[in-house]
């Protein structure tokens, strides 16, 4: 069945037009709004569910010296940080790089306590575990969004990926 002169064919171009013009901007408003809401969470004691987790990492990365509440404000203003840069779309080569940098951060548990984060080592994950591997989500997104730094952009127009 030939789809290329139907009703499908015009409306599946407009959307994907749409999603074209729109996907990079969505992607950057969303990954800023996680950034920024988890950010802010981290001042207020108890609030995010990561409290735990990321203060056990760092101080052992870092330092067992600094106070539990410093570590998280810190933590929470380099999260706020990325999200501005990502919802405001400034300084975005800065943005991105903090954005690497606290993934790698955040991927460092899955090495150091796989006890908590692995329900049955390698494939079943705790609560904790499923958290960060999502993070693999936003690493990709933010490859996609660091595409576009020197003014690339998605071509609705371009050829089928072969590679599927």
């Amino acid at each position: 069945m030939n789809l290329r002169g139907t009703a499908f064919h015009k409306i599946d171009k407009y959307v994907t037009k749409w999603m074209a013009d729109n996907g990079l901007f969505l992607l950057r408003l969303s990954i800023g709004i996680i950034f920024f809401w988890f950010g802010f969470l981290k001042f207020f004691d108890g609030l995010s569910p990561a409290e735990g987790i990321a203060l056990k990492t760092i101080k052992t990365l870092i330092s067992d010296s600094l106070s539990d509440q410093l570590i998280l404000n810190i933590l929470g203003a380099w999260e706020v940080l990325i999200g501005l840069g990502l919802l405001f779309n400034i300084y975005l080569r800065e943005t991105l790089l903090l954005l690497y940098l606290q993934m790698i951060g955040t991927f460092t548990p899955l090495f150091l306590f796989t006890s908590e984060v692995f329900h049955i080592f390698p494939y079943s994950f705790t609560l904790e575990g499923q958290y960060i591997v999502k993070n693999i989500v936003i690493v990709s997104a933010g490859i996609v969004l660091g595409a576009t730094v020197r003014g690339g952009r998605l071509d609705p127009q371009s050829k089928p990926n072969t590679h599927q």
